[in-house]
């Protein structure tokens, strides 16, 4: 059974940092395309956040997250990171991870990434207070 799991969020002042991390069991996540999508309180859609290839060569990111994030691989521990800095209130979110193509790379701009990704996590939290 393919799982990925979330960790890492938490409370924080804005302008703070926080890292959240993913792994993932029945598949390897450095042999898949990765994400990061966020759901704010009271909407209905999730937001692509990040993306990055299989092989890390290729990384995307969001007009809101472009700057302040940056995602990344550690093929070492199978993990996928997410560095959020400069944290602001609108940030605010349950963010999610998850694993798309094998072998695959991230196109398009992120509202269009949402149906490429077959296998997502339970979410972690994340609030930042002004």
């Amino acid at each position: 059974q393919v799982q990925v799991m979330e960790s890492g969020g938490g409370s924080v002042q804005a302008g703070g940092s926080l890292r959240l991390s993913c792994t993932g069991s029945g598949l390897r996540i450095d042999d898949y395309a990765m994400a990061w999508f966020r759901q704010a309180p009271g909407k209905e859609e999730r937001e692509g956040v990040s993306c990055i290839s299989w092989n890390g060569a290729n990384k995307l990111y969001s007009d809101s997250a472009e700057g302040r994030f940056k995602i990344s691989k550690d093929k070492s521990k199978k993990m996928l990171y997410l560095q959020m800095d400069n944290l602001k209130p609108e940030d605010t979110a349950m963010y999610f991870c998850a694993a798309g193509e094998q072998g695959g790379y991230c196109s398009g701009s992120s509202d269009s990434w949402t149906r490429r990704f077959d296998y997502w996590g339970q979410g972690t939290q994340v609030t930042v207070s002004s």
